[in-house]
Protein backbone atom coordinates (compact mmCIF):
# COMPACT_ATOMS: atom_id res chain seq x y z
CA UNK A 1 0.00 0.00 0.00
CA UNK A 2 1.21 3.45 -1.02
CA UNK A 3 1.19 6.58 1.17
CA UNK A 4 -1.56 8.21 -1.29
CA UNK A 5 -3.42 4.93 -0.61
CA UNK A 6 -2.69 4.77 2.91
CA UNK A 7 -4.15 8.53 3.42
CA UNK A 8 -7.55 6.96 1.82
CA UNK A 9 -7.93 5.11 5.29
CA UNK A 10 -5.88 7.14 7.57
CA UNK A 11 -6.81 11.11 8.62
CA UNK A 12 -4.23 11.92 11.38
CA UNK A 13 -3.17 14.78 11.15
CA UNK A 14 0.74 16.83 10.17
CA UNK A 15 2.34 18.64 12.45
CA UNK A 16 1.68 21.86 10.32
CA UNK A 17 -2.57 20.96 10.62
CA UNK A 18 -1.91 20.16 14.46
CA UNK A 19 -0.51 24.10 15.06
CA UNK A 20 -3.41 25.01 13.23
CA UNK A 21 -5.89 23.59 14.95
CA UNK A 22 -4.01 24.49 18.47
CA UNK A 23 -3.74 28.80 17.12
CA UNK A 24 -7.50 28.47 16.47
CA UNK A 25 -8.44 27.07 19.33
CA UNK A 26 -6.53 29.60 21.51
CA UNK A 27 -7.88 31.95 19.72
CA UNK A 28 -11.59 31.44 20.05
CA UNK A 29 -11.03 30.70 23.73
CA UNK A 30 -9.63 33.81 24.41
CA UNK A 31 -11.86 36.18 21.75
CA UNK A 32 -14.82 34.42 22.11
CA UNK A 33 -16.06 33.38 25.47
CA UNK A 34 -19.45 32.60 26.12
CA UNK A 35 -20.62 36.35 27.07
CA UNK A 36 -19.07 37.34 23.87
CA UNK A 37 -21.77 34.98 22.22
CA UNK A 38 -24.69 36.00 24.54
CA UNK A 39 -24.29 40.19 23.40
CA UNK A 40 -24.44 39.41 19.56
CA UNK A 41 -27.55 37.11 20.11
CA UNK A 42 -29.46 40.57 18.82
CA UNK A 43 -27.94 40.21 15.67
CA UNK A 44 -26.31 36.96 15.05
CA UNK A 45 -23.27 38.70 14.15
CA UNK A 46 -19.85 40.15 15.97
CA UNK A 47 -18.29 42.41 13.76
CA UNK A 48 -15.68 42.97 15.95
CA UNK A 49 -14.89 39.23 15.81
CA UNK A 50 -15.03 38.52 12.64
CA UNK A 51 -12.12 41.49 12.07
CA UNK A 52 -10.56 39.50 14.00
CA UNK A 53 -11.24 36.46 12.96
CA UNK A 54 -10.31 38.02 9.06
CA UNK A 55 -6.93 39.01 10.78
CA UNK A 56 -5.90 35.57 11.41
CA UNK A 57 -6.04 34.96 7.58
CA UNK A 58 -9.30 32.51 8.83
CA UNK A 59 -10.96 33.89 5.04
CA UNK A 60 -7.66 33.59 2.47
CA UNK A 61 -6.53 30.23 4.09
CA UNK A 62 -9.40 28.83 2.25
CA UNK A 63 -9.22 30.19 -1.04
CA UNK A 64 -6.18 29.36 -3.88
CA UNK A 65 -3.26 31.19 -4.34
CA UNK A 66 -4.04 32.15 -7.91
CA UNK A 67 -6.68 34.38 -6.64
CA UNK A 68 -4.70 35.94 -3.65
CA UNK A 69 -5.06 33.19 -1.21
CA UNK A 70 -3.12 30.62 0.80
CA UNK A 71 -4.35 27.51 -0.54
CA UNK A 72 -5.59 25.50 2.48
CA UNK A 73 -7.38 22.04 1.65
CA UNK A 74 -10.26 20.96 2.70
CA UNK A 75 -9.53 18.81 5.80
CA UNK A 76 -7.85 22.02 7.48
CA UNK A 77 -10.80 24.19 7.10
CA UNK A 78 -12.57 21.36 8.83
CA UNK A 79 -9.63 21.90 12.17
CA UNK A 80 -10.81 26.15 11.79
CA UNK A 81 -14.54 24.78 11.69
CA UNK A 82 -14.18 22.37 14.46
CA UNK A 83 -12.82 25.57 16.76
CA UNK A 84 -15.31 27.51 15.86
CA UNK A 85 -18.15 25.68 16.51
CA UNK A 86 -16.77 24.52 20.00
CA UNK A 87 -17.37 28.20 20.78
CA UNK A 88 -20.35 28.81 19.09
CA UNK A 89 -18.70 31.71 17.39
CA UNK A 90 -21.08 33.94 15.74
CA UNK A 91 -19.78 35.10 12.57
CA UNK A 92 -20.62 33.66 9.14
CA UNK A 93 -16.75 32.06 8.65
CA UNK A 94 -18.66 28.47 6.78
CA UNK A 95 -21.26 30.69 4.69
CA UNK A 96 -18.43 33.28 3.66
CA UNK A 97 -15.19 30.40 2.53
CA UNK A 98 -17.67 28.41 1.13
CA UNK A 99 -19.70 31.10 -1.31
CA UNK A 100 -15.90 32.87 -2.12
CA UNK A 101 -14.42 29.30 -3.03
CA UNK A 102 -17.41 29.02 -5.40
CA UNK A 103 -16.83 32.20 -6.63
CA UNK A 104 -13.49 31.56 -7.28
CA UNK A 105 -13.93 28.60 -9.05
CA UNK A 106 -16.76 30.43 -11.10
CA UNK A 107 -13.97 33.45 -11.83
CA UNK A 108 -16.46 35.42 -10.35
CA UNK A 109 -14.24 37.04 -7.39
CA UNK A 110 -15.30 40.67 -8.21
CA UNK A 111 -15.71 43.18 -10.89
CA UNK A 112 -12.28 44.84 -10.18
CA UNK A 113 -8.60 43.40 -8.35
CA UNK A 114 -10.12 45.87 -5.18
CA UNK A 115 -13.41 44.24 -5.33
CA UNK A 116 -12.17 40.99 -5.48
CA UNK A 117 -9.53 41.63 -2.67
CA UNK A 118 -11.78 42.53 -0.23
CA UNK A 119 -14.37 39.39 -1.34
CA UNK A 120 -10.85 37.53 -0.06
CA UNK A 121 -9.93 39.28 3.03
CA UNK A 122 -13.32 39.40 4.23
CA UNK A 123 -14.02 42.95 4.12
CA UNK A 124 -16.98 42.10 2.15
CA UNK A 125 -18.94 39.16 3.32
CA UNK A 126 -20.56 36.79 0.76
CA UNK A 127 -22.59 33.91 1.20
CA UNK A 128 -24.79 32.05 -0.66
CA UNK A 129 -27.99 29.52 -0.36
CA UNK A 130 -26.71 26.09 1.13
CA UNK A 131 -30.21 24.39 0.35
CA UNK A 132 -29.88 22.05 -2.54
CA UNK A 133 -32.94 22.88 -4.25
CA UNK A 134 -33.45 25.65 -6.88
CA UNK A 135 -36.59 27.37 -5.43
CA UNK A 136 -38.15 30.51 -7.09
CA UNK A 137 -39.01 33.67 -4.97
CA UNK A 138 -37.78 34.56 -1.59
CA UNK A 139 -35.69 32.37 0.55
CA UNK A 140 -34.23 32.36 4.34
CA UNK A 141 -30.81 32.35 3.82
CA UNK A 142 -28.35 31.95 7.36
CA UNK A 143 -25.95 34.92 6.87
CA UNK A 144 -28.33 37.08 4.69
CA UNK A 145 -28.63 39.91 7.03
CA UNK A 146 -25.15 40.84 7.03
CA UNK A 147 -23.69 39.93 3.44
CA UNK A 148 -22.60 42.16 1.60
CA UNK A 149 -23.49 39.57 -1.92
CA UNK A 150 -25.26 36.92 -1.73
CA UNK A 151 -25.00 33.86 -4.78
CA UNK A 152 -27.68 31.81 -5.06
CA UNK A 153 -29.26 29.30 -7.51
CA UNK A 154 -31.97 30.10 -10.22
CA UNK A 155 -32.90 27.55 -12.35
CA UNK A 156 -29.74 26.86 -14.21
CA UNK A 157 -28.03 30.18 -13.69
CA UNK A 158 -25.87 30.88 -10.76
CA UNK A 159 -26.55 34.40 -9.67
CA UNK A 160 -24.91 37.42 -7.25
CA UNK A 161 -27.01 39.70 -5.88
CA UNK A 162 -26.91 42.53 -3.69
CA UNK A 163 -28.92 44.87 -1.90
CA UNK A 164 -28.50 48.86 -1.06
CA UNK A 165 -30.42 47.87 2.40
CA UNK A 166 -29.68 44.66 3.89
CA UNK A 167 -32.69 42.80 4.70
CA UNK A 168 -33.47 42.85 8.55
CA UNK A 169 -32.65 39.90 10.34
CA UNK A 170 -35.21 37.21 11.52
CA UNK A 171 -35.52 35.97 14.63
CA UNK A 172 -34.26 32.06 14.70
CA UNK A 173 -33.13 29.36 16.63
CA UNK A 174 -29.83 28.82 16.04
CA UNK A 175 -29.52 32.69 16.64
CA UNK A 176 -28.16 33.11 13.16
CA UNK A 177 -28.28 36.63 11.12
CA UNK A 178 -30.72 34.73 9.02
CA UNK A 179 -33.22 36.92 6.56
CA UNK A 180 -35.37 36.29 3.74
CA UNK A 181 -33.77 37.34 0.57
CA UNK A 182 -36.25 38.05 -2.09
CA UNK A 183 -33.93 37.72 -5.95
CA UNK A 184 -36.54 40.16 -7.28
CA UNK A 185 -36.06 42.95 -4.47
CA UNK A 186 -32.54 42.83 -4.99
CA UNK A 187 -30.93 46.22 -6.15
CA UNK A 188 -27.89 44.19 -8.38
CA UNK A 189 -27.94 40.90 -9.93
CA UNK A 190 -25.48 39.63 -11.69
CA UNK A 191 -25.84 36.04 -13.29
CA UNK A 192 -22.57 34.84 -12.81
CA UNK A 193 -22.68 31.29 -14.82
CA UNK A 194 -24.82 28.99 -16.67
CA UNK A 195 -25.43 25.03 -17.27
CA UNK A 196 -24.19 21.68 -16.01
CA UNK A 197 -20.65 23.02 -15.11
CA UNK A 198 -21.96 26.07 -13.60
CA UNK A 199 -24.30 24.09 -11.22
CA UNK A 200 -21.93 20.63 -10.38
CA UNK A 201 -19.39 23.77 -9.09
CA UNK A 202 -22.73 24.97 -6.90
CA UNK A 203 -22.97 20.99 -5.78
CA UNK A 204 -19.17 21.34 -5.34
CA UNK A 205 -19.91 24.32 -2.99
CA UNK A 206 -23.23 22.77 -1.02
CA UNK A 207 -21.38 19.70 -0.29
CA UNK A 208 -17.87 21.88 1.25
CA UNK A 209 -20.92 23.81 3.55
CA UNK A 210 -22.10 20.88 4.41
CA UNK A 211 -18.84 18.85 5.48
CA UNK A 212 -17.98 22.55 7.22
CA UNK A 213 -21.29 22.83 8.84
CA UNK A 214 -20.84 19.39 10.45
CA UNK A 215 -17.17 20.30 11.58
CA UNK A 216 -18.58 22.94 13.56
CA UNK A 217 -21.20 20.41 15.10
CA UNK A 218 -18.20 18.19 16.31
CA UNK A 219 -16.59 21.18 18.42
CA UNK A 220 -19.70 22.03 19.32
CA UNK A 221 -21.09 18.40 20.30
CA UNK A 222 -17.31 17.90 22.36
CA UNK A 223 -18.10 21.59 24.26
CA UNK A 224 -21.64 20.35 25.41
CA UNK A 225 -19.88 17.17 26.77
CA UNK A 226 -17.19 19.01 28.22
CA UNK A 227 -19.99 21.14 30.17
CA UNK A 228 -21.65 17.98 30.79
CA UNK A 229 -18.86 16.40 32.47
CA UNK A 230 -17.40 19.10 34.61
CA UNK A 231 -20.91 19.71 35.89
CA UNK A 232 -21.68 15.99 36.41
CA UNK A 233 -18.11 15.77 38.63
CA UNK A 234 -19.09 18.54 41.17
CA UNK A 235 -22.90 17.10 41.81
CA UNK A 236 -23.33 14.84 44.34
CA UNK A 237 -26.15 12.42 45.26
CA UNK A 238 -26.13 10.09 48.08
CA UNK A 239 -22.38 10.78 48.95
CA UNK A 240 -21.43 10.02 45.52
CA UNK A 241 -20.69 12.37 42.28
CA UNK A 242 -23.61 11.98 39.69
CA UNK A 243 -21.20 10.87 37.14
CA UNK A 244 -21.06 7.67 38.77
CA UNK A 245 -24.59 7.03 37.82
CA UNK A 246 -25.10 4.59 34.99
CA UNK A 247 -27.83 7.18 33.61
CA UNK A 248 -25.69 9.69 33.56
CA UNK A 249 -21.80 8.28 33.10
CA UNK A 250 -23.46 5.42 29.59
CA UNK A 251 -25.06 8.95 27.94
CA UNK A 252 -21.83 10.87 28.38
CA UNK A 253 -19.36 7.61 27.01
CA UNK A 254 -22.15 7.58 23.64
CA UNK A 255 -21.12 11.55 23.16
CA UNK A 256 -17.64 10.29 23.40
CA UNK A 257 -18.26 8.31 20.80
CA UNK A 258 -20.36 10.09 18.40
CA UNK A 259 -17.24 13.20 18.76
CA UNK A 260 -14.34 10.82 17.71
CA UNK A 261 -17.04 8.71 14.70
CA UNK A 262 -18.27 11.92 13.46
CA UNK A 263 -14.70 13.88 13.68
CA UNK A 264 -13.68 11.07 11.60
CA UNK A 265 -16.46 11.15 9.18
CA UNK A 266 -16.05 14.56 8.33
CA UNK A 267 -12.32 14.29 7.79
CA UNK A 268 -13.38 11.06 5.75
CA UNK A 269 -15.86 13.58 4.20
CA UNK A 270 -13.45 16.08 3.54
CA UNK A 271 -10.41 14.20 2.43
CA UNK A 272 -12.72 12.49 -0.42
CA UNK A 273 -14.24 15.74 -1.55
CA UNK A 274 -10.83 17.38 -2.08
CA UNK A 275 -8.68 14.87 -3.96
CA UNK A 276 -10.92 12.21 -4.95
CA UNK A 277 -14.47 13.88 -5.41
CA UNK A 278 -16.12 11.67 -7.63
CA UNK A 279 -15.02 7.94 -5.37
CA UNK A 280 -17.61 9.02 -2.12
CA UNK A 281 -20.08 11.02 -3.20
CA UNK A 282 -22.11 10.63 -0.54
CA UNK A 283 -20.02 11.24 2.34
CA UNK A 284 -20.47 15.09 2.46
CA UNK A 285 -24.34 14.73 2.40
CA UNK A 286 -23.53 11.78 5.60
CA UNK A 287 -21.40 13.52 7.69
CA UNK A 288 -23.91 16.43 7.69
CA UNK A 289 -27.06 14.08 8.25
CA UNK A 290 -25.13 12.15 11.01
CA UNK A 291 -23.60 15.14 13.15
CA UNK A 292 -27.29 17.35 12.72
CA UNK A 293 -28.81 14.04 14.27
CA UNK A 294 -26.37 13.34 17.04
CA UNK A 295 -25.59 17.05 18.19
CA UNK A 296 -29.16 17.44 19.13
CA UNK A 297 -29.29 14.52 20.97
CA UNK A 298 -25.83 15.20 22.78
CA UNK A 299 -26.75 18.95 23.26
CA UNK A 300 -30.03 17.83 24.55
CA UNK A 301 -28.33 15.11 26.83
CA UNK A 302 -25.89 17.87 28.19
CA UNK A 303 -28.95 19.96 29.72
CA UNK A 304 -30.76 16.86 31.48
CA UNK A 305 -27.46 16.50 33.34
CA UNK A 306 -27.67 19.77 34.52
CA UNK A 307 -31.35 19.29 35.20
CA UNK A 308 -33.35 22.71 35.93
CA UNK A 309 -30.07 24.82 35.78
CA UNK A 310 -29.30 23.47 32.17
CA UNK A 311 -32.67 25.28 31.34
CA UNK A 312 -32.06 28.50 31.73
CA UNK A 313 -31.07 31.23 29.19
CA UNK A 314 -28.06 31.69 31.83
CA UNK A 315 -26.67 28.24 31.02
CA UNK A 316 -24.24 27.59 28.78
CA UNK A 317 -25.45 24.11 28.12
CA UNK A 318 -28.63 26.12 26.56
CA UNK A 319 -26.73 28.18 24.29
CA UNK A 320 -25.25 24.91 22.86
CA UNK A 321 -28.87 23.14 22.87
CA UNK A 322 -30.60 25.97 20.38
CA UNK A 323 -27.18 26.20 18.07
CA UNK A 324 -27.15 22.36 17.52
CA UNK A 325 -30.82 22.29 16.63
CA UNK A 326 -30.63 25.44 14.53
CA UNK A 327 -27.59 25.42 12.87
CA UNK A 328 -28.58 22.42 10.05
CA UNK A 329 -31.74 24.07 9.31
CA UNK A 330 -30.01 26.39 7.55
CA UNK A 331 -29.93 24.05 4.63
CA UNK A 332 -33.19 22.71 4.89
CA UNK A 333 -34.89 19.93 6.10
CA UNK A 334 -31.47 17.40 6.84
CA UNK A 335 -34.02 14.43 5.90
CA UNK A 336 -33.36 15.79 2.18
CA UNK A 337 -29.71 15.11 2.77
CA UNK A 338 -30.43 11.97 4.10
CA UNK A 339 -32.56 10.88 0.51
CA UNK A 340 -29.55 11.98 -1.35
CA UNK A 341 -27.28 9.60 0.60
CA UNK A 342 -29.66 6.68 -0.27
CA UNK A 343 -29.57 7.93 -3.84
CA UNK A 344 -25.84 8.56 -4.30
CA UNK A 345 -25.25 5.32 -2.26
CA UNK A 346 -27.52 3.15 -4.76
CA UNK A 347 -26.22 4.64 -7.50
CA UNK A 348 -22.69 3.46 -6.06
Amino acid sequence: MDRYELRRQDYSLSQDQTELQATYAKFVRTRCPIEVVRAAEPAGFDKNLWEQLCGTGATTMALPESVGGDGATLVDLTLVAEELGRAIAPVPWIDHVCATRLLANLAALGSDAEDAADVVAGRQVVTLDPRPDAAEGARLIAAGSVADHIVVREGDDIVRLTFATRPAKVDNIGRLPMAWIDPAAADGRTVLASGTEALAHYERALDEWRVLTAAALVGLVEETLRIAVEFAKTRYTMGVPISTLQGISHPLANIAIVVQGGRNLVRRAAWFLEYEPGAQPALASAAYVYLAEEAAKAATMAVHVQGGLGVTTEAAASAYLVRARGWPLAAGDPGAAAVRVAELSAQA
